[in-house]
C-alpha cells in the first residue's frame, strides 16, 4: 500500500534521521568523555557551550577540536591515537546522561504506521550508534542506520545518506532528511532529498543562514508537514493561557 505522505508537492515513502541533536540530546556524555581524554593529557577540561559546538562532524573532528581548543592542536597518528581512546571513553558507558527529545517514539512509530521507511544517518561511529539505540529503546523504530564509519564517506558527502538510502530500498527522491545543523541541510540538498531541520540541536551556524524547505520546534511537526494526522499518533502539550 502506497504511502499517505506528501512533502513539497512529492510522495514520501522514508524519512531519514540524524541521530545527536536530533533524536537525541547526548552532549553531556560526549563532553564527559572529551573531558576525561583532556585530563589524561593534563588539559582544561570543555565547557558544554564548547562541547555542544563542536559536535556533528564525527569522533574524530570533536577531539581534533578539543585539542585545539584547549592547547597544542593534534594531528596524524597522534589524533588518531586520542580519538581512539576518546571512543573507548564514550562507549564504555554513552547513555548515561543521554535523553531522547521529547516526542521521538512517537513520531517514528506513526511514521511507521503510515508504512514509511525509517533511517538514522549519523557522523557517529557504527558501533556507538547502534549501542545508543538499543538502550534508549529506538532500535526497534529504525529499518537502518548508518554510522560515521559504515560507508567510506560520511555527510555532508552525499554518498552517505545515498548509502544509507540504499539499504532501505526508497530513492532519494522520495526521501526526506531531518537533522539539526548544516551538514544535515547540505547532504539532503546534494543527495536530492526534501531537507528538514529541528530548530533545537548542536547547529553551529544560525538556523535562518541554513537553506532548507522547513525548520520544525518539535519532532512531532514532521507529521503534520508530511500531511499525517499528527493529533491523532502523538500528545502534544496544551497551549499555555
Amino acid at each position: 500500500m502506497p504511502s499517505p505522505a506528501r512533502f513539497a508537492g512529492r510522495p514520501v515513502d522514508a524519512v531519514v534521521f540524524d541521530l545527536d541533536g536530533t533524536l537525541i540530546d547526548s552532549a553531556e556524555d560526549l563532553g564527559r568523555a572529551a573531558n576525561r581524554l583532556l585530563a589524561e593529557e593534563s588539559r582544561r577540561a570543555l565547557s558544554m557551550a564548547e562541547v555542544r559546538s563542536f559536535i556533528g562532524d564525527g569522533a574524530r573532528v570533536l577531539v581534533e577540536r578539543a585539542m585545539a581548543a584547549t592547547g597544542t592542536a593534534a594531528g596524524g597518528e597522534a589524533l588518531t591515537d586520542l580519538t581512539t581512546r576518546f571512543i573507548a571513553h564514550y562507549e564504555s558507558d554513552p547513555t548515561a546522561a543521554t535523553t531522547v527529545y521529547p516526542s521521538v517514539p512517537e513520531t517514528l512509530t506513526a511514521l511507521r504506521r503510515a508504512g514509511l521507511r525509517i533511517a538514522v544517518c549519523t557522523n557517529k561511529p557504527q558501533h556507538a550508534t547502534g549501542s545508543v539505540l538499543g538502550v534508549l529503546g529506538l532500535a526497534d523504530l529504525v529499518d537502518a542506520a548508518a554510522g560515521g564509519d559504515r560507508f567510506p564517506v560520511r555527510k555532508p558527502d552525499a554518498g552517505h545518506l545515498l548509502g544509507t538510502l540504499e539499504l532501505i530500498g526508497v530513492a532519494a527522491g522520495r526521501a526526506v532528511m531531518v537533522g539539526d545543523n548544516e551538514h544535515d541541510a547540505a547532504v539532503a540538498r546534494s543527495a536530492g532529498t526534501g531537507a528538514v531541520l529541528v530548530t533545537y540541536g548542536y547547529a553551529r551556524r544560525p538556523l535562518a543562514e541554513i537553506d532548507v524547505d522547513a525548520r520544525i520546534d518539535r519532532l512531532d511537526d514532521l507529521l503534520e508537514l508530511l500531511g499525517l494526522a499528527a493529533a491523532s499518533a502523538v500528545d502534544k502539550p496544551a497551549p499555555r493561557p
